[in-house]
């Protein structure tokens, strides 16, 4: 039974997502040991207690708060159970019959990690690690946090099922500090929240739904079939559906994630009041940016400040504007101004952050043309694949270690995919709109406009990039420090599991 249920907006308080305490620490390390549960949580005041699968039995997963050069040792235990709660389609490579039907591995998205931590998504392993995947290295993860200062997050990313295990509640956010934001004097403490945002679907009983086909009159699909893609139909933030956050008339740090399985936002306040961004995936800008709204694709962050000093007495609205919203999923949440000020607000909207080394065209070593196609598998599914390759094809993106590339991701589907890329941060050039019709006849590129920068909420280091339909994309990026094999994908969670990903490798010279 579909779950387009009605839901009051506003009646639940936002959570605030915990933060998770080591196992074990000294001065240069930290071990944690985090279990994936199954658990029952309420997400509307209105629902019964959803079934849900989450890290340490919460969802989202609680919070990692840590330092820069702090190591951190995690051992993800996997105590879930051998079935599987949402339809599994073992048409999907990787996810069939062969291979147990509940698989879990965790990826540092954003971290720079060794490969071997990274949770590639065939180092997979089910219950207390009694079977592994075929690439299986380690049971403890090693997360040196050499980055800058930012927001990462942490999600499963098993093969084949990866948006299943994330729609039933594997995700949590990761925040690396380091003594250089401790000098900007920004919003801290209370004042600072992290926004966990997802799409969910319900039965009326409370249980998630997730569609177990595209199309239930297609007797061509098998059953069940993998949806590509899905937006859901309520907005979830913290893991309460639009929910209420009462703040005091001052500013506030938010940062923001779109962790959805496959929904765009284009976030704005109904009150016409200025976001004041401070960060993009990669940590601080140069300089903050005053926007009224930006365009949040799945797996993006954003680092933004909002004062909320002049509305005491009022009620905010987040509202999601894009195209595709329904009416349900407009309003993400909304701030009530009605706390009283409990002292005198003496945080800081800095007008510079922080420096970061920017690389320009002149020092790539190669320029590497990448297609995002659309083709259809034997069941006639819309198949979107990455340079027309699929994820068991020989490696074909191969850099030496330290060197810079620039990637021209060249989109010649409809959709505007995300596309991340492990181990490295990177910056967008331009996107410079192109003939599709020429291109896919010719092979050869003709621009149909002049290059266009990155809106200013990108302009700083990213991990996960817009590639808007009928663009070529240019990103470039230094590849390193660690060697080893790595992937890239769509993060569309539907399109990553149905073959749009590819491995990647970095690899070292040997003399």
């Amino acid at each position: 039974m579909s779950g387009r249920i009605k839901l009051e907006k506003f009646v639940d308080g936002l959570p605030i997502i915990k933060k998770l305490s080591p196992t074990k620490q000294t001065n240069h390390h930290s071990y944690y040991e985090v279990t994936m549960k199954e658990f029952s949580q309420k997400l509307h005041r209105d629902l019964g207690p959803t079934r849900l699968w989450g890290y340490e039995g919460t969802y989202p997963g609680p919070t990692f708060d840590v330092m820069q050069f702090h190591t951190v040792y995690v051992k993800w235990i996997n105590d879930l159970p051998t079935k599987h709660f949402l339809p599994v389609d073992t048409t999907v490579h990787g996810a069939g019959i062969t291979v147990p039907e509940v698989r879990t591995v965790v990826h540092l998205h954003g971290g720079t990690t060794p490969a071997d931590s990274d949770g590639y998504p065939e180092a997979w392993y089910t219950r207390n690690f009694e079977q592994t995947g075929p690439i299986f290295e380690r049971e403890i993860y090693t997360y040196p946090n050499i980055d800058r200062a930012m927001a990462l997050w942490y999600h499963d990313h098993a093969v084949g099922i990866t948006r299943l295990n994330i729609y039933a509640g594997l995700a949590g956010f990761y925040l690396i500090r380091d003594q250089h934001e401790q000098t900007l004097n920004l919003p801290a403490g209370e004042y600072e929240i992290p926004l966990l945002i997802q799409d969910r679907s319900f039965n009326p009983d409370g249980s998630l739904y997730y569609p177990p086909t595209p199309d239930s009159n297609d007797t061509r699909l098998p059953y069940p079939s993998v949806v590509t893609p899905f937006d859901a139909d309520h907005m979830l933030v913290n893991g309460k559906v639009s929910p209420y956050l009462e703040v005091e008339p001052r500013k506030y740090r938010f940062r923001i994630l779109n962790a959805s399985n496959s929904r765009a936002l284009t976030l704005k306040l109904d009150s016409g009041q200025p976001f004041y961004q401070i960060g993009t995936d990669g940590g601080f800008l140069e300089a903050t940016q005053k926007i009224n709204d930006f365009i949040l694709l799945v797996a993006e962050r954003i680092d933004v400040i909002i004062d909320f000093s002049q509305y005491y007495g009022q009620t905010i609205i987040l509202k999601n504007v894009t195209k595709t919203a329904s009416p349900e999923t407009t309003d993400v949440m909304q701030f009530r101004v009605t706390a009283p000020l409990r002292s005198k607000d003496t945080s800081s909207i800095p007008v510079y952050l922080e420096k970061f080394q920017r690389l320009s065209p002149w020092m790539a070593r190669r320029i590497r043309d990448l297609k995002i196609v659309r083709v259809n598998d034997q069941y006639g599914r819309h198949m979107p694949l990455l340079d027309g390759k699929m994820w068991i094809d020989r490696i074909s993106e191969k850099m030496e270690l330290g060197t810079v590339e620039i990637w021209r991701l060249i989109n010649t589907s409809n959709d505007n995919h995300p596309i991340h890329l492990h181990l490295v941060d990177f910056q967008i050039l331009s996107r410079q709109p192109f003939d599709v019709s020429h291109f896919q006849k010719t092979g050869n590129l003709l621009f149909t406009g002049p290059p266009t920068p990155p809106a200013p909420y990108e302009t700083g280091l990213k991990d996960t990039v817009q590639t808007p339909p009928s663009y070529v994309t240019s990103i470039i990026a230094r590849f390193g420090p660690f060697t080893g094999r790595y992937v890239w994908h769509c993060h569309m969670l539907e399109h990553e599991d149905f073959e749009m990903m590819r491995p990647m490798e970095v690899y070292k010279t040997q003399f």
